[in-house]
């Protein structure tokens, strides 16, 4: 009977450990609406993939001492989901980087809609960048390398033994670099070249005050942002997947993997 008893609690201990990482992916995980979703189906998926998980929780382990060690535990195991999603986010957020670089200097800040992560106002450039970037993830298969890395964790790393090491914490910290150099390496051409028609714009200007170019000037740069962005997007999807490899590279690391 106490063997039972036992086992059952080790069980249940372990159930707590899992949700708590599988619950933390879910804070910083950036897919077009899943903020914006509702709390109770954010709250189904964590319990579905934990129980998912059911063969890989961790029963053999001592219980904890006490509730202070317990919720040791599961705020070290938030802090692993934490971690997962904040890695899935530099996936997609360099994207996102880009076209807010572009939207007020090729003139698509005048446009706006609402943003279903947020809730708020953004330009069209920026919500087809994030509607683009989550259709890559699953289109790449990124959700099923992410739910088997979380899987090989609770392997390598059983919840509640997690010690992280600083060069793995380095390595997802870098990460952040990666939004901002491979952002601007993206779209870098492209603004290069509207500062060439601002620039042109305003030496004719300069030369005949009687033009009016002001008129001229955002439907020629709309124009050449987009004749550039239809030329762009063929690297995106290299480019995503290079910044996935990193980032689950060095998620990988994190998790001693």
């Amino acid at each position: 009977m106490h063997a039972d008893a036992a086992i059952h609690a080790s069980q249940l201990y372990g159930f707590l450990l899992v949700l708590a990482r599988m619950a933390g992916v879910f804070i910083f995980l950036p897919l077009p609406g899943f903020k914006a979703g509702p709390d109770a189906a954010k709250i189904g998926l964590a319990l579905a993939l934990t129980f998912a998980l059911f063969s890989r929780w961790p029963v053999s382990q001592p219980a904890p001492s006490s509730m202070v060690q317990l919720t040791g535990w599961m705020l070290a195991e938030a802090g692993i989901g934490l971690a997962t999603g904040l890695a899935v986010s530099f996936v997609i957020e360099w994207l996102v980087m880009a076209a807010q670089a572009i939207s007020t200097q090729a003139g698509f800040a005048y446009a706006s809609t609402v943003d279903p992560n947020t809730e708020a106002d953004a330009t069209v450039l920026i919500l087809i960048a994030q509607l683009v970037a989550g259709m890559l993830f699953f289109a790449m298969g990124l959700d099923r390398q992410l739910l088997g890395i979380l899987s090989r964790s609770l392997e390598t790393n059983p919840p509640g033994s997690f010690a992280a090491s600083r060069p793995s914490i380095e390595g997802l910290v870098m990460l952040g670099s990666g939004i901002f150099s491979t952002g601007l390496r993206l779209v870098l051409p492209l603004m290069t070249l509207l500062f060439l028609i601002d620039l042109s714009m305003g030496l004719l200007g300069r030369l005949n005050s009687q033009l009016q170019l002001m008129a001229l000037a955002f439907p020629a740069k709309m124009l050449a942002a987009m004749a550039a962005l239809s030329l762009i997007v063929f690297l995106i999807p290299k480019l995503y997947q290079q910044s996935a490899t990193a980032a689950f590279g060095a998620l990988g690391k994190f998790l001693g993997m």
